[in-house]
This record gives structure tokens, C-alpha cells and sequence, in this order.
């Protein structure tokens, strides 16, 4: 509140003309011309004086700014009129309109807009030749393939290697059917396992209960828990060869196939350029067909090396896989005999010699946990 009363105070002690203008005391002629500037110039803080102090402070609480210096204040125009007071600044702009507009502009810098569209352009251009080199030739193999398939194309044939490609995919479809009825076999077997496993603890438990019949429901119990530990240790056989069917079915001769059907595209492909280079060896012979002519010998002849070459890969494959099928399925099927015979005939300890001989190490289901055969 004194605050607001000095203030009030400060104000009542400024004269007043008749006219409206204000005294002619020298501070307040200056604090004046000051606040007209701000008034006409606007908040341009680089122009302005920061006025520390009451209204009526003296000249030590003013503090001009540098841009003042050289800047003459006009006297008092009439109302409407607008007196600006121009910086160095502005003044070297106006009288150099040229260096201004051109300090206003930056320096241009070379865009890599140029650059970078030379290189999408490169890359669909690439892109564009792979397009069209495949389109030609799935147009050359579906030709040939139709014309072989109607009897008017020629073929390459190994008579051979064509052979042995057939017997593999009739050995692979027998070996196939083999590995689903030794599937069925284990599923099967499994089935029965666990019915011994529950009819041994049925036997067991009633041994405990009916005290007239104990032993016979004893050694029936014992029976089915022998049957069950044979069972098991057969179920571990079995999952071996099935096992090892599976990798000679599904991995090794699948490996084999796919060289086959590389070798048998390559074969497709050297057909329709040997018969494009044979097409255009019966034209005419003119400039033009000389220059194609010697393209379609370039693509003929590197045809021709990747099908000898692929036709070599697929004939070794098939001597190895040969070698390799014998070597597996005579220790596979001797495997599967000697344990089947063991097993029906009662024979654990022929049964256990034959897991040995082969490494195979059992792994019951829930291994984690210990079998009813350890508990009991």
C-alpha cells in the first residue's frame, strides 16, 4: 500500500500543461523522448534503454545500449505521424541493396539429389535386366518342355543316369512306406507296454488284498512287470531304427533328390538354348543374325558346362548314397531281428547284449522321475 502511495505521490508532483505536453524539466524531457521511441519503434530489445528506478529517478538510472550511440531522437511529431531511428546495420542495407539481398541468401551447396538418382536409377535398371534375362528364359524352358511333352522337341538323355535316378525314387517310395509301418509298429507296441505296466500294478494290488489268492495274482505281477522292462527295452530298439530310417529317408536321399532336380533343370534349360542355337544356325546369315548368333553359342556353352557339371555331381551322389544305404540298413536290419527274436523269446539277457552291441542307451519316458520298477 505505501508502495501504491508513493507512486501516486511521484505522479502528482509532474506539471501539466494546458496543452497536455509536460513541463520543461530536462529528466523528464528525456524519460519522455525515450518512451516515444519505444512507442513508434516497438520491443526491440537491441534498441532500447533498460530504466532502473522510480519514474522519477534521476539520469543514473538509465542505462543506454550500445545501439543507441549516433541515434538522433526528433522532436515530437504530430499525432499519427512515426519517427524511427535506423541502426548501422539498416543503414549499410539501404545504401547497398545488392549486398543485402545477397548476405540475406546462403551459399548454395551442391544437392546429392543428382548423385542419389543415378544410383536408383542404376539399381532399377539391374533390377529391370534380371527381370528380363528370367523372363527369356522361363519362355525358352516352357517352350521346350511343351515341345517335348507333344513329341516335336528333342530331348537329352542319359540312359544310365536315368536309370539309377528312377530306382532311387522307387527305393525312396518303398523305404517311405517302411518307415510309416515301423511308426505304427512303435505307437502300437507302446500302447501295449503301458497296458502290461497298468495290469502288473492291477495284479499287484490285488495280491495285497485277497490273502487266498495272493500268489497266483503275485507271480502274474511279476510276470507283466518282466514283460513290461523287455518292452521297454525293445520300444528303445525299435525307436533306434526308426530313427535311422528316417535320416537315410528324409535327409540323405532328399539331398540326393534335390541334385536330381537341379541337374534335371539345367538338363531343360541346355535342351532350349541347343535348340535356339540350332534355329538360328539354319537362318539366314546376315549382321544381325551373326551377332545373335554368337550370343546364343555363349549362353548354349555356359548351359552346357552347368549341366555336365550338375550331371557329374548327381552320379557321384548316387554311388555314395548307394555305398552309405547298404552300410545303414544291414546294421539296421540286424538290429531289428536280433531284438525282436530276443524279445519274444524271452531272452532279456540276449535282449540287453543286443542294446550294447549297437550303443543304444535307453531313455524311458519321465526319466526325471523314477520308474514303477524302481519303486517297487
Amino acid at each position: 500500500m505505501s508502495d501504491g502511495i508513493m507512486s501516486k505521490a511521484a505522479t502528482m508532483e509532474i506539471p501539466i500543461s494546458s496543452n497536455g505536453d509536460t513541463g520543461s524539466l530536462p529528466e523528464d524531457d528525456g524519460l519522455e523522448q525515450d518512451l516515444q521511441q519505444v512507442m513508434v519503434s516497438g520491443p526491440n530489445l537491441n534498441e532500447t534503454s533498460i530504466v532502473s528506478g522510480g519514474y522519477g529517478g534521476t539520469a543514473e538510472g538509465i542505462i543506454p545500449t550500445s545501439s543507441m550511440k549516433g541515434c538522433v531522437v526528433q522532436p515530437r511529431a504530430a499525432r499519427g505521424a512515426s519517427s524511427v531511428c535506423p541502426s548501422s546495420a539498416a543503414a549499410r542495407r539501404m545504401a547497398d541493396p545488392d549486398q543485402a539481398a545477397g548476405s540475406g541468401l546462403h551459399q548454395a551447396h551442391p544437392s546429392p539429389v543428382g548423385g542419389g538418382e543415378e544410383i536408383v536409377r542404376g539399381i532399377a535398371v539391374e533390377k529391370f535386366d534380371i527381370v528380363k534375362k528370367w523372363g527369356i528364359n522361363t519362355y525358352k524352358c516352357t517352350k521346350q518342355l511343351i515341345s517335348e511333352r507333344f513329341g516335336r522337341g528333342s530331348r537329352t538323355v542319359d540312359l544310365e543316369l536315368e536309370t539309377q535316378i528312377e530306382l532311387l525314387r522307387e527305393t525312396k517310395r518303398k523305404y517311405e512306406s517302411v518307415l510309416q509301418l515301423a511308426r505304427a509298429l512303435t505307437s502300437h507296441f507302446y500302447s501295449l507296454v503301458q497296458t502290461q505296466h497298468a495290469l502288473g500294478d492291477a495284479f499287484a494290488d490285488l495280491s495285497q488284498k485277497s490273502p487266498e489268492l495272493q500268489e497266483e495274482f503275485g507271480y502274474n505281477a511279476e510276470t507283466q512287470k518282466l514283460l513290461c522292462k523287455n518292452g521297454e527295452t525293445l520300444l528303445g530298439a525299435v525307436n533306434f531304427f526308426v530313427s535311422s530310417i528316417n535320416t537315410l529317408v528324409n535327409k540323405t536321399m532328399e539331398d540326393t533328390l534335390m541334385t536330381v532336380k537341379q541337374y534335371e533343370t539345367a538338363r531343360l534349360e541346355y535342351d532350349a538354348y541347343r535348340t535356339d542355337l540350332e534355329e538360328l544356325s539354319m537362318g539366314p546369315r546376315d549382321a544381325g543374325t551373326l551377332s545373335r548368333l554368337d550370343a546364343a553359342q555363349s549362353h548354349f556353352q555356359s548351359h552346357k558346362d552347368k549341366y555336365e557339371k550338375l550331371r557329374a555331381d548327381v552320379a557321384i551322389k548316387l554311388k555314395f548314397l548307394e555305398e552309405n544305404k547298404v552300410k545303414v540298413m544291414h546294421k539296421q536290419l540286424l538290429l531289428f531281428h536280433n531284438a525282436i527274436s530276443a524279445y519274444f523269446a524271452g531272452n532279456q539277457q540276449q535282449l540287453e547284449q543286443t542294446l550294447r552291441q549297437f550303443n543304444i542307451k535307453l531313455k524311458p519316458p519321465g526319466a526325471e522321475k523314477p520308474s514303477w520298477l524302481e519303486e517297487q
